[in-house]
């Protein structure tokens, strides 16, 4: 993707993520964590904004964060830009010597630039190399990797617990059995297989066959639940009183994550029946979303990637008990 795409890469639901942060971002010197910056497609939203407001942006991804830092140059004395997993968050805000935050975002799943750059695998309708890496080349095993040397009933678990996938032992069974005549090294010759182990009357409902399964896989393979179990309660620990937090989950697995986290901090920590709650004990967030909030219609029609969006937002009402 060229600059110029860069600048025209759309961020989805921006407006109603900028509306949500918008209030804890009013105030002098207030800071934007952005732990998903992709492109910085929502951070040149919210700076623009936010004139006052200073941002720190990470992501695993190196070519990401250069092409973000280009997109961002004219806020280049408010911002500060680190290559991290999100759930590294913590040791970047110590070691930038920030205490407390303002406001968070997590845009999770698969950024522009690694869905359209076909050598990174990602895309099952495209013939690339099977990479998945979410981090670049040379970060730790591949997609590949994964497929040649999983066994059956690892793989299988990880196509039915990141995929959703019914016919998840039939894929396993199927994946193993072709790689023992030739390892698996690019992603046609996967979707081939997972082709033919679905059954041809379930073969044209769903979407693509191989969507779910590849979806597995790069969950797998960049340890994406294992990261946003641990980011998700770091990023709420990092805010400070006022502050607020918005996710941007793309499949049901990341949203039930999100969904228990943010109802968990927004419920009073006691024992069912207790008639008074102790202060120390009441809720530190208040939920800002009911329910997960969708696209609009008018999004979708601009932007169809957007389509399986779901967001969920939450602020801090009190401080952590001393």
């Amino acid at each position: 993707m060229t600059q110029s795409a860069d600048r025209g890469h759309i961020p989805v639901m921006a407006e109603r993520v900028v509306e949500l942060l918008g209030p804890a971002l009013s105030r002098d010197q207030a800071v934007y964590l952005d732990a998903t910056l992709g492109l910085g497609g929502h951070a040149a939203r919210v700076l623009e904004r936010h004139p006052r407001a200073r941002l720190i942006g990470l992501d695993r991804d190196p070519a990401a964060l250069a092409r973000a830092r280009r997109r961002l140059a004219p806020f280049a004395d408010r911002i500060a830009l680190v290559e991290a997993v999100y759930d590294e968050l913590p040791q970047v805000l110590a070691d930038l010597d920030v205490p407390t935050v303002d406001a968070v975002l997590f845009d999770l799943g698969l950024s522009s630039l690694q869905i359209d750059d076909l050598e990174r695998g990602f895309a099952y309708a495209t013939d690339a190399p099977l990479d998945m890496r979410m981090s670049g080349p040379g970060a730790g095993a591949t997609a590949a990797d994964l497929v040649n040397q999983a066994s059956p009933v690892e793989l299988a678990r990880i196509i039915r617990r990141h995929g959703q996938e019914r016919f998840a032992d039939r894929i396993a069974a199927a994946i193993v059995k072709a790689r023992a005549q030739a390892p698996f090294e690019r992603s046609a010759a996967l979707v081939e297989v997972i082709a033919a182990a679905i059954p041809a009357a379930a073969r044209h409902s769903g979407g693509h066959p191989a969507k779910r399964t590849f979806q597995a896989l790069r969950i797998a393979v960049n340890q994406e639940d294992e990261s946003l179990a641990a980011a998700l309660p770091a990023g709420l620990a990092a805010l400070g009183l006022g502050g607020r937090i918005v996710v941007l989950s793309y499949h049901s697995g990341e949203d039930r994550l999100v969904k228990r986290t943010l109802a968990a901090a927004s419920r009073d920590q006691v024992p069912p029946g207790l008639v008074e709650v102790p202060e120390a004990h009441r809720a530190r967030f208040q939920l800002l979303t009911s329910r997960a909030e969708r696209p609009t219609a008018a999004e979708l029609a601009d932007n169809p990637r957007s389509a399986s969006a779901r967001l969920r937002a939450a602020t801090r009402i009190k401080e952590v008990a001393p």
